[in-house]
């Protein structure tokens, strides 16, 4: 019996030994403060950000009252940017303010915190890619200029306020972009309140910026759908002083039938060209009467999708003939 004991005890301690062979409860080396500060800064320089983010992790564990905790916390914060970690990133910068808000480098971590946001908002296609960012959740943008303009109230003779100032205004361009957009997807579904509301907030809150035109412009239509002509006329006014090489299209979608759509045209009745404000009185004037009138097409010519038949005459040369 004893003998057995024996045994048991030796399997025990073997399989102790085994674990620790096999880093089941291996534990780190204590590294000095300085050393782990050094290796951090020097995995940063290297550009060998998923290291330096550990390291900075570690110093900041081992010792989050060193001297170095406050400046780990601002590094880390950079390291997580360049390690293309946006949420985890802006999560270090939020902590950072929090924890110091009087601290000579605080104006850093706003920059860092709107520039990651900034660089989040441009997708990796967009940067090669020839697409439309106007049609993207501005999400990130609005974040980036939020942070970018507390760090213009709040301390205006930072080294990063001129950089900070140049990113707002390509933001708020964008974000102007944005409420085109979504003005002209109301205007296609002829929610005329909701399409000329978000030109007002561009005309009013994104001044200065190349969809101002536009927005007047959408502001006219609709207002000239919901029969506000004094208002029309407002915005037919200030566009044409402001913007006198303006030229002004129809944002309203032509009003097809589900016959016409559906056959490709064969079925059906062709939409009318719809009414749209003129930059001088604002009152809706039929592009037909400026516009060459449209051929009718056979029946043939429309089966064959223009292969055979007659191509079409206007309506008045037939009449003629």
């Amino acid at each position: 019996m004893q003998l057995v004991k024996v045994f048991g005890a030796l399997a025990l301690i073997s399989l102790l030994s085994a674990c620790s062979w096999f880093g089941g409860d291996k534990i780190p080396p204590d590294i000095p403060e300085q050393v782990l500060y050094d290796e951090a800064m020097t995995a940063l320089n290297n550009n060998s950000f998923s290291l330096a983010v550990e390291k900075l992790q570690l110093l900041e564990a081992r010792y989050p009252f060193g001297r170095y905790a406050e400046q780990s916390q601002l590094e880390l914060i950079y390291a997580y940017y360049r390690n293309n970690e946006p949420a985890a990133s802006r999560a270090a910068a939020d902590r950072f303010i929090r924890l110091h808000p009087n601290h000579d480098n605080i104006d850093y971590a706003y920059y860092l915190k709107g520039l990651t946001s900034f660089e989040e908002d441009r997708s990796f296609l967009a940067r090669f890619l020839p697409l439309d960012e106007s049609q993207r959740d501005p999400g990130a943008a609005l974040d980036s200029f939020e942070s970018f303009a507390i760090l213009l109230n709040r301390y205006p003779d930072s080294e990063y306020a001129p950089d900070s100032q140049r990113r707002m205004q390509y933001l708020k361009n964008r974000l102007a972009t944005y409420e085109i957009h979504v003005a002209t997807y109301y205007m296609k579904r002829e929610a005329w309140v909701a399409a000329a509301n978000r030109g007002r907030f561009v005309v009013e809150n994104l001044q200065e910026t190349p969809a101002v035109p536009d927005a007047l412009a959408i502001m006219a239509e609709a207002y000239t759908r919901l029969g506000l002509t004094d208002l029309a006329d407002n915005s037919l006014e200030v566009l044409r002083l402001n913007f006198p090489d303006y030229e002004i299209r129809p944002f309203s979608a032509e009003n097809r039938g589900l016959l016409y759509t559906a056959t490709f045209g064969l079925l059906g009745s062709e939409p009318a060209v719809p009414a749209r404000p003129t930059a001088r009185t604002g009152q809706p004037t039929s592009a037909v009467a400026s516009e060459p009138e449209q051929p009718r097409r056979s029946w043939l010519n429309r089966l064959t999708f223009g292969a055979f038949g007659d191509d079409g005459k206007p309506a008045e040369s037939e009449a003629q003939e």
